[in-house]
């Protein structure tokens, strides 16, 4: 009686995992979509990088370029940063290519044939969507941040030979009440000039101090000997003044939260970018605008695989007279006009007054009812 009981129990463990949510035609999809994002990316990227190195060849000999430094510093940083940036082109190729090419074997129109509807197609191609987001996501805020700052030190090195060295007219909240400015700070020998600091106590000024420079210590976070100085403190109706050659100072600033240097904002993972935002607006500093676009373009990057790869399936589906030439052509054109109107999109929010968050996700909601639009029209 127990041994059949066993049994019994065993067979229906087995009939219950025979069951699995994933059918063998999703795998087979998945394996298709993710097999031809690869091969696309390894063969757009291929070409990139030759085209790179013909281009900048003569520079890399010309500054001495290790290399070394060519091949780990700056090409292996390069790979993963134009993959992320290009990935919508590489999700439409991907669709598109290898749908169309089951469109013209009439493999589509027997998945339809055993009663498959339009939705249920879909599931492989969301799921590989939800895989290729998730790495897009991942890459974008952690990985290429950290290759992004070898990738910018090689190319100020090696390639561009140009960094922003100094900064003018610099006004920030250094403390609660505590406004700090410099007229022109030169980071070649972290000097600032004609500063002054002005602290504030119920809205009323009560220590104004003015130098002729000040110099940061590298050696210790917020350290300025501050030189040739003179401090006024207001005391009731009473006015102090001390002067002296050079003090030291703690004061919470660095040469990082107002020298910004190009591509600084890519350098930075998603958590440090977000934090940094915040402290700079608490701090009234105006020109954060590129970081906000990169923090909220890394997240719209994301959800752009699923709008696109909805946009893709509905175009390529269908069995056509113009075959799988067609579908590229339409693909690509569509593909390059989002990238495009990404890139317009970021620099209103950059030089207009459209806000970031708003502006970097407009290009996902126009294709979104374009998505839409293409999936009621697509064959059911």
């Amino acid at each position: 009686m127990k041994k059949l009981s066993f049994k019994l129990n065993k067979e229906a463990f087995t009939k219950l995992f025979k069951v699995k949510w994933l059918k063998r035609l999703d795998r087979y999809i998945i394996a298709k979509f993710l097999g031809t994002y690869f091969f696309a990316i390894a063969l757009i990227i291929s070409i990139a990088v030759v085209f790179d190195i013909n281009e900048n060849i003569d520079r890399f000999i010309n500054n001495k370029a290790p290399v070394k430094a060519i091949i780990f510093d700056y090409y292996l940083n390069f790979i993963p940063y134009y993959t992320n940036l290009f990935s919508p082109l590489f999700v439409f190729i991907a669709v598109i290519f290898f749908t169309s090419k089951l469109a013209e074997n009439s493999e589509i129109i027997a998945m339809f044939s055993t009663g498959m509807s339009f939705k249920r197609l879909m599931r492989p191609y969301m799921i590989s969507a939800a895989i290729i987001s998730l790495v897009t996501f991942y890459l974008g805020t952690e990985v290429i941040p950290t290759g992004s700052v070898t990738r910018l030190k090689f190319e100020e090195m090696y390639k561009k030979k140009k960094s922003v060295d100094f900064v003018r007219n610099i006004q920030l909240e250094v403390d609660t009440g505590v406004i700090a400015y410099m007229e022109r700070y030169e980071d070649y020998n972290k000097t600032g000039y004609r500063f002054s600091l002005d602290k504030f106590e119920d809205h009323k000024l009560v220590s104004h101090l003015t130098a002729r420079r000040i110099t940061y210590d590298s050696t210790s976070t917020h350290r300025w000997i501050i030189k040739d100085y003179m401090i006024r403190e207001m005391r009731g109706m009473k006015e102090y003044i001390t002067q002296g050659e050079s003090i030291d100072s703690i004061i919470k600033m660095e040469p990082q939260d107002f020298l910004i240097r190009r591509g600084q904002q890519e350098t930075m993972t998603s958590p440090a970018l977000s934090e940094y935002i915040e402290k700079q607006k608490q701090r009234g500093f105006a020109n954060i605008k590129e970081f906000q676009v990169e923090y909220h373009r890394r997240i719209a990057t994301s959800f752009a695989a699923f709008i696109l790869t909805t946009i893709g399936l509905s175009l390529s589906s269908r069995k056509v007279k113009g075959g799988m030439g067609l579908h590229l052509g339409i693909g690509l054109a569509l593909s390059f006009s989002y990238i495009l109107f990404q890139t317009i999109s970021a620099t209103f929010a950059i030089n207009a007054s459209v806000p970031p968050a708003i502006a970097v996700w407009i290009p996902n909601i126009l294709y979104l009812f374009i998505a839409i639009y293409l999936y009621r029209k697509a064959p059911k």
